[in-house]
């Protein structure tokens, strides 16, 4: 047996090291590496049963052309050769009869490898003049509301959570979606510390916690306001900190002031009592820790939620002290040369003189079926499933039913978007080619070789697009660069984080911590300044004013009156987005819609019972799931289930809307009300 290093590249912050063990060639068990800081030994359940995936008889093998028709899943096996002529040739022609811009990839974080995420396939479509792709999906909101807040996109050390005394989980399921933060909360926990979780779900998180505060969803904002009213109000704060390194104090105090605890409560519902008690201890507790999550911001005011809350561990200087602060993202620390890897500089100007256009993700169902001057005439999908995970399902559904739309799909498995395709290329799993990873959980880089071979025919993206390009006819030098050429210039940025951090450390090491603080030193990010041009964390007190959002139960009361429930799509703790939707338990899992006894019983609903959910923009079957994992006026329909699946050919996403949030253009997931009736067992 022969033991082989990779790393998992699944969009999730743990970013675990990975070994694989080896037999004739073949994988037989993977486990995490005991030897990295943060992945100490151990897998999630997701990863640990990876190999069922890699072997599995359903994996795409060869290259597949479309031979019934769109949506329907029916495809025959071509050549290589075949599929990149087809590709090559379409994506000609398109560009010459509509413009390069009626071509638009669409990928996100199917892999957080930086070559197949964002290498060659951004210089491809660069230098196509496609049109380039806001990617917003998950975490544009949040980013855009840390940022403005903190500068940049740092965070306390998943290590340092050990040391904490007090631990807020909000709008995050650690022990679900980053588990390895978790044995850091135990060791806290066993030296004294208290874990509150914030969530309108009891999840595994919330389940284990010492107090759970269930919010109303998207109500965020408004908590995090009432907690800073009190720690005002009671001279709480930390003053020295507060003068010395933040701005707009005086404007944030007199903006809390309208959020006293009982205006809060009725808000949020927590009891008013409990966001006083809150407040005194994130206050007083030394060192206290937020770990806050994505779901905070997938509301109307998502991005003001993320901007209060990051001002919480200022206001109180919690971010001088080892354990304290907060972590959303800690991805802003890897500063790679991107200009480098992606090379932008390729793009040329279009017809108009400007840059290519720029289309929103979250907004696929309007770009493919209300876009003109001109119209998207091709679509190139890779690391993301569309037809599962966009919003206003129904509208992608209909844009993708386009038979003048040329659709090619890089995948494993056969998922709902590649029933869509014209041409199906299969894609080569992180075991099997190289790449670099950065974390948005801590900060070590590692580096993955190949440990396997690839799958039949299966190749890299990095590969599928150096082929495309050179059938294109583009003979820059830059789509000749090997994967080692790409790592090197994406680590030549000079950066003293990545001083010393080279290829050959990499391959000797495979996880090297960034230069953040001296060896064995913890990292105190904001101790002594923020990221801002201002070197001031910014309070923002004009962008944080909190009204209800529209889909909620104080927002449109009209709409209200039609869908009296909120719906939340949170993560299913066994799936990663819709990564693992092949697996029999996780297609069980999210198919259910987990309500409160006390919205299932004017219903007649029961456990068991088949349920309809709908509103204005569709409806879905699923499973009545009657618990108190949510609350009242609260239903769950955890995500991302295949549409494939089910008996009506759809999932969550056929009834969350389109609308983006305040800042950064992403979606608005969990502000979606719904009504629910029962329709049969």
């Amino acid at each position: 047996m022969e033991i082989r290093h990779s790393v998992c590249a699944l969009d999730c912050p743990d970013t675990c090291a990975v070994l694989v063990h080896v037999e004739n060639g073949r994988a037989t068990k993977l486990r995490g590496d005991p030897t990295h800081p943060v992945t100490r030994g151990f897998l999630c359940a997701k990863v640990t049963q990876y190999l069922e995936r890699e072997y599995s008889p359903e994996r795409l093998l060869y290259p597949r052309k479309r031979v019934g028709d769109k949506g329907e899943g029916r495809f025959h096996r071509i050549s290589w050769d075949e599929a990149i002529d087809t590709i090559a040739r379409e994506l000609n022609r398109i560009a010459q009869e509509f413009g390069p811009e009626s071509i638009l990839p669409y990928s996100y974080a199917g892999t957080m490898g930086l070559l197949n995420g964002s290498g060659m396939d951004r210089r491809f479509f660069h230098r196509l003049g496609a049109s380039r792709l806001d990617r917003t999906i998950c975490a544009s909101t949040g980013s855009a509301g840390l940022t403005a807040t903190l500068g940049v996109r740092y965070g306390t050390e998943p290590e340092q959570f050990s040391e904490s005394k007090l631990i807020i989980a909000w709008g995050a399921n650690i022990h679900g979606t980053n588990v390895h933060l978790w044995p850091f909360i135990v060791e806290a926990r066993r030296n004294g510390a208290k874990l509150i979780a914030i969530d309108p779900i009891r999840t595994r998180t919330a389940a284990l916690a010492d107090r759970h505060l269930a919010i109303y969803p998207g109500s965020d904002l408004a908590l995090a306001l009432g907690l800073a009213h009190v720690i005002i109000a009671e001279n709480l704060y930390d003053k020295s900190f507060v003068t010395q390194h933040t701005n707009g104090f005086a404007e944030f105090g007199q903006l809390v002031k309208q959020y006293d605890p009982e205006r809060v409560a009725r808000l949020t519902g927590v009891d008013k009592e409990d966001i006083v008690q809150l407040a005194r201890e994130y206050a007083n507790t030394r060192p206290a820790a937020i770990r806050a999550n994505y779901g905070i911001q997938r509301s109307e005011h998502g991005g003001a939620a993320v901007r209060a809350i990051a001002a919480l561990p200022a206001l109180t200087g919690s971010w001088r002290e080892i354990g304290g602060g907060l972590q959303l993202s800690t991805s802003q620390a890897f500063h790679f040369d991107r200009a480098a890897l992606e090379r932008p500089d390729l793009q040329k100007k279009s017809a108009l003189g400007r840059e290519a256009r720029l289309v929103n993700m979250s907004e696929l169902g309007k770009a493919l079926t209300q876009l003109d001057s001109p119209p998207v005439k091709a679509i190139v999908v890779y690391n993301s499933n569309p037809a599962a995970i966009a919003p206003n399902q129904n509208l992608v559904l209909k844009g993708l039913l386009r038979p003048d739309l040329f659709t090619v799909v890089l995948e494993q498995f056969q998922t709902d978007t590649a029933d869509y395709a014209d041409i199906v290329l299969p894609a080569t799993t992180f075991l099997e080619h190289t790449d670099i990873y950065l974390a948005y959980g801590h900060y070590h880089l590692q580096l993955a070789r190949p440990a396997l071979a690839a799958a039949g025919e299966a190749r890299s993206n990095v590969e599928i697009f150096r082929a495309l390009a050179q059938r294109m006819g583009f003979d820059d030098p830059c789509f000749q660069d090997s994967e080692d050429e790409l790592i090197c210039a994406l680590l030549g940025s000079g950066h003293p984080f990545l001083d010393g951090i080279s290829l050959e450390r990499l391959d000797r090491e495979h996880s090297v911590r960034l230069n953040v603080a001296p060896p064995g030193r913890p990292f105190l990010p904001f101790a002594e300044g923020f990221g801002t041009p201002s070197g001031k964390c910014e309070f923002g007190a004009e962008r944080l004013q909190y009204t209800p959002p529209a889909e909620s139960r104080l927002g449109d009361h009209a709409l209200r009156g039609k869908y009296p429930l909120e719906m939340v799509s949170s993560k299913n703790d066994d799936s990663m987005n819709s990564t693992f939707g092949h697996r029999a338990r996780v297609d069980a899992e999210t198919s259910l819609l987990h309500l409160h006894e006390r919205d299932a019983v004017p219903r007649g609903i029961v456990s068991g019972d088949r349920v309809r959910v709908f509103n204005d923009r569709g409806s879905l079957l699923l499973k009545a799931d009657v618990s108190k994992t949510v609350l009242e006026g609260v239903v769950r329909a955890p995500s991302v289930r295949w549409p494939k699946k089910s008996i009506d050919g759809r999932n969550a996403n056929a009834l969350t809307s389109d609308r983006l949030a305040d800042i950064g253009g992403g979606p608005t997931f969990y502000n979606c009300l719904v009504e629910v009736e029962r329709c049969g067992d």
